[in-house]
């Protein structure tokens, strides 16, 4: 019997609590209280089973809500009740016996064997296979599920359970090994995976293929291993040659590499990559991604634009924001200001539309790299788009706008940071004041009078600044009610 459905477990996928064993921090069995808009039915059927003790229990209990179930209720019920395995068991017989004529669905089936099998109930598991394999139920998902629940268990054995997939009447070739390379590798039990190539090879004749070593070398990833990905590396070549649409190997085996340790390990992974090249072989996004953050923390430029100009403009790769991001970090942080606005035109023409980190990164560069007339172009882009100047960057551009007497930027400076309320005020406020007082003496009046009524304290020594300055061309009484205001204040 078959059923498209009996794929969703092949890697225990059907379920999240299947995560478990990749991901420790994830919760281990989501219940149906996480699930807020779950049919009543199935919220009640869920209910009942999480408050027994028994089966005997979740018969009378089932009994009790009088309520008739389909196949479909059945793998929603059983997809909320990892945390109650001898509730979810007793659960399923009774619909099969109460509703179904003993007919449930291959996936419901799997979903049982699951639910056994991360709970560490190995012995009602494998009792469930045979019943499985006694109604011809079984399916590679079934032993990929077996797979991923022992090789998640310490001293699990899931190698022995591909050795004897033979007396259920399954075929031990090269998609139950890739399984079996999965479960190891998400275990974080990359030896036992490569040893398992070597039994599967012994016991049943079967040999890796490409997916196979793509399988480990990420598991060489997941470890940060780069000694044993080139043992791998090697292997695959050996076994299987080079083959482009091997991609995700590559991947793997070069980001492996250049994450280990940037400083030494840039220089090889390049020369991988040329390697690959040659033979009509490359990587894909991961390992570009990872070798610009490692250029960057190399800082080494040259090597990062050949990266860029290769992957992009050759293999028409479109870079998302993190990666021009990178870019732009490498280049401004190598003093090359001016090159990196060109980033942003490009990301528009990709469709990578920059947000107010990306825009923030380029201001603080130009400002460094003291390219005021292209950093006032990019912060009035920027107040266009309502993409805020961070705090740090407004102090700067403030400071460097009013140092070159361009007062029409540093006034939009202030103004910017006063509706949006980024500090620091004061300082900057009595600044502009200061500041403005010997080109433009009315201005700087009016703003002095402005902090005044918005409560940001105008310190005694910028007001006798404007005093003398007022009184220079016999305009003191401006001083007296300013100063009236600021006492009342």
């Amino acid at each position: 019997m078959s059923d498209h459905r009996a794929k969703r477990p092949a890697d225990a996928a059907a379920s999240p609590v299947a995560k478990r064993g990749r991901d420790p921090s994830a919760p281990a069995f989501p219940t149906y209280t996480e699930a807020p808009d779950l049919p009543a039915k199935i919220r009640i059927l869920c209910e009942a089973l999480a408050k027994v003790d028994s089966a005997l229990d979740v018969d009378a209990a089932l009994d009790h809500e009088d309520i008739s179930v389909t196949t479909d209720d059945v793998e929603q019920v059983l997809r909320f009740s990892y945390a109650h395995p001898r509730a979810a068991v007793a659960f399923f017989r009774w619909a099969g016996h109460r509703h179904l004529g003993h007919e449930h669905s291959p996936y419901s089936w799997n979903l049982v064997v699951d639910i056994l099998g991360k709970n560490r109930l190995f012995e009602p598991m494998w009792e469930t296979v045979s019943s499985m394999h006694s109604q011809r139920l079984l399916s590679l998902a079934t032993f990929a599920s077996v797979f991923s629940s022992l090789a998640a268990s310490p001293g699990g054995n899931p190698l022995k359970a591909f050795v004897d997939m033979s007396r259920y009447g399954m075929t031990r070739d090269t998609p139950a090994l890739n399984s079996l390379l999965s479960a190891l590798c998400r275990a974080n039990r990359l030896d036992d995976a490569r040893a398992a190539i070597i039994v599967a090879r012994a016991e049943a004749g079967t040999r890796p293929d490409a997916d196979s070593y793509a399988i480990l070398l990420e598991g060489c990833e997941a470890a940060a291993d780069p000694w044993v990905a080139r043992e791998v590396f090697d292997e695959m070549v050996r076994a299987v040659g080079f083959d482009p649409d091997n991609v995700p190997a590559y991947d793997s085996f070069l980001t492996t590499l250049v994450s280990s340790d940037p400083s030494t390990a840039l220089p090889e992974a390049m020369k991988y990559l040329a390697f690959l090249t040659e033979r009509r072989c490359s990587p894909g996004e991961k390992f570009f991604r990872a070798a610009l953050a490692a250029h960057l923390e190399a800082r080494k430029l040259h090597g990062a634009i050949v990266l860029w100009n290769e992957f992009v403009g050759h293999r028409g790769l479109v870079p998302d924001m993190e990666m021009y991001n990178t870019m732009i970090m490498l280049q401004g942080s190598l003093g090359h200001a001016e090159v990196i606005v060109e980033y942003l035109d490009d990301m528009a023409f990709n469709g990578v539309f920059p947000d107010s980190g990306t825009y923030n990164l380029v201001l603080k560069f130009l400002l460094k790299g003291r390219k005021l007339r292209e950093a006032a172009a990019i912060f009035s882009e920027m107040v266009k788009n309502e993409l805020w100047p961070n705090e740090e960057n407004c102090s700067l551009a403030l400071r460097m706008f009013l140092d070159t007497h361009d007062w029409e930027m540093g006034i939009k400076v202030w103004n910017c940071m006063v509706e949006n309320g980024l500090p620091p005020l004061e300082e900057s406020g009595n600044m502009l004041v200061s500041k403005l007082r010997d080109d433009r003496l009315p201005e700087a009046c009016k703003y002095a009078e402005d902090m005044i009524d918005r409560g940001i304290k105008l310190s005694s020594s910028t007001l006798s600044k404007l005093k003398l300055s007022l009184q220079k061309i016999k305009k003191g009484e401006i001083h007296d009610r300013l100063l009236q205001k600021w006492k009342a204040r």
